[in-house]
């Protein structure tokens, strides 16, 4: 019998436990990470960035409260993430949580820190109505201070403070260049791969003349879509710089099409006879595939004008990507008029891989070509599969020593343009390029973490419209089901207990 004292008792060393089992928790974090990808455990590349940090860091959170879910569950990740990064620094890397929405003076802060609201739609009362919301953080580490403005949902949160992190505890960035004076894109024209190499790279220029050579202190240099022909003694150059251990990245337009004037011509600027002696070939000729980007055509419907989008093969949208660091997590990447690359390589010493190619339905163009935007096209134009337009090279490329290359067939899909033609690129084809130059100069192993991100698991959408509806009301009824089920077996079970011990005592 239970007595006053038993119960005191009991609730006492209850609560002692649970003292206990949270003390432990405080001090010994850990938690079970069944997601894909491991979306929700530290890198090993971040593990010794955090092993690095001689000083703590602290982390300013402004993360806006009373959120819909799935903005809110942003907040729930990052906190999540911090507490991982705190229990890996031995607290040496401290955060805090503010609600900038709660008065004028904390949203005031938020935003003189660089983190500007952003406006959401948010349903209550059955209504719509836009919130101004904060999701940012702000690091500060030995006086020095970086700003994340805005952390997207399902974004790569651990490269976002990991290379952060990196940035700010760094002393000496590694440094990289970009070839310039033939030709090429100012480092004006492509601000968003800028912004990305800026955390983690000095980017400086190169050109290249009679009396100079490549500074063996740029980790890689960068040869992005030259246009004007390179003397043969500065190509030279670059065999003087892998030899002596330099990387290069070689994004190369061997053709140039021009929708404006609907034509295509060809490129030569000696680059591509260096490259086919190292068992290199960029093919003079157009990529066309049947999964493909639109081009906007401007039409008449009756007395209105209208612009459409309307396929183009010559805008290839690359979606077979090899099992490599450069192209893992890259789900797509519009490379615009690409050319082909066939590879062999010349010695066992030197291994060539290719990392993107084009779909099942391809073809050849072969220049000058004149664009008909409003051809239909069919099966019979896409005879080939499967055409690399992006390769990996590592080995003794010159002499004994190791070195490694990148060749795009294409360098206009990392490019934002100039003036009127700027355009805004989507993040993969800044990823590819950044993850490539990576590669080839980052040894921490960051380039895993870029496109580590929470990624939705959409219902194939070749599924017919019946399949689809039955595998979404299976997944929402089958648990009510299963519930509902184990409780009439329940009940069926606690009644034949009863009716067994009333039996029992009729018996005696």
């Amino acid at each position: 019998m239970l007595t006053k004292r038993k119960i005191i008792t009991t609730v006492l060393l209850i609560l002692g436990i649970l003292l206990l089992v949270n003390l432990a928790a405080n001090r010994f974090f850990f938690r079970l990470d069944f997601s894909g990808g491991h979306q929700y455990t530290l890198s090993k590349a971040t593990r010794e960035i955090i092993k690095s940090i001689d000083a703590p860091v602290t982390v300013t959170a402004y993360f806006s409260e009373n959120l819909p879910p799935d903005v809110a569950q942003v907040r729930r990740d990052f906190k999540d993430m911090l507490t991982e990064y705190g229990s890996a620094s031995n607290g040496k890397i401290v955060y805090n949580f503010i609600d900038p929405n709660k008065d004028q003076e904390t949203e005031n802060q938020a935003q003189q820190s660089g983190i500007q609201p952003v406006m959401i739609n948010v349903r209550e009362r059955d209504q719509m109505k836009q919130q101004r919301a904060y999701l940012g953080a702000v690091l500060q580490y030995q006086g020095k201070t970086e700003t994340l403005p805005f952390i997207q949902p399902g974004s790569a949160m651990e490269y976002a403070l990991s290379s952060t992190l990196k940035k700010l505890s760094v002393k000496n960035k590694p440094q990289i260049a970009f070839l310039q004076g033939n030709g090429e894109p100012a480092l004006s024209d492509m601000p968003q791969l800028l912004e990305q190499l800026s955390i983690l790279y000095d980017v400086n220029v190169v050109q290249l003349t009679d009396s100079t050579t490549i500074p063996l202190n740029y980790k890689t240099v960068v040869i992005l879509s030259p246009m004007d022909s390179i003397k043969y003694n500065y190509i030279g150059q670059l065999d003087n710089y892998l030899a002596e251990g330099g990387r290069l990245l070689v994004a190369l337009d061997r053709v140039k099409g021009d929708v404006t004037t609907a034509s295509g011509r060809s490129i030569a600027t000696g680059l591509e006879d260096w490259l086919k002696n190292k068992g290199i070939e960029v093919e003079n000729g157009f990529a066309i595939d049947a999964n493909c980007g639109s081009v906007m055509v401007r039409q008449q419907a009756g007395a209105f004008a209208m612009n459409t989008p309307v396929r183009f093969p010559f805008l290839p949208i690359i979606t077979n990507f090899a099992e490599h660091p450069i192209s893992k997590g890259i789900e797509q990447v519009l490379i615009p008029f690409a050319s082909p690359i066939r590879f062999n390589a010349r010695s066992s010493a030197v291994h060539i891989t290719a990392i993107a190619k084009t779909s099942d339905k391809t073809g050849i163009e072969k220049p000058p070509v004149n664009f008909n935007i409003s051809k239909q096209w069919t099966n019979n134009d896409f005879p080939y599969k499967s055409l690399p337009v992006a390769v990996v090279v590592d080995g003794k490329l010159v002499n004994n020593a190791y070195s490694k290359m990148v060749v795009f067939g294409n360098g206009d899909f990392a490019t934002n343009g100039s003036g009127q033609n700027a355009q805004k690129l989507e993040q993969d084809n800044i990823n590819l390029m950044a993850n490539a130059i990576d590669w080839l100069s980052d040894d921490t192993g960051l380039i895993t973490l870029r496109t580590k991100a929470i990624n939705a698991r959409p219902i194939t959408p070749n599924l017919e419209d019946n399949t689809k509806t039955l595998i979404k009301y299976f997944n929402f009824l089958f648990p009510i089901f299963v519930i509902i089920g184990y409780g009439i077996v329940r009940y069926r079970h606690r009644k034949m207990l009863r009716e067994k011990w009333m039996s029992e005592s009729y018996g005696k």
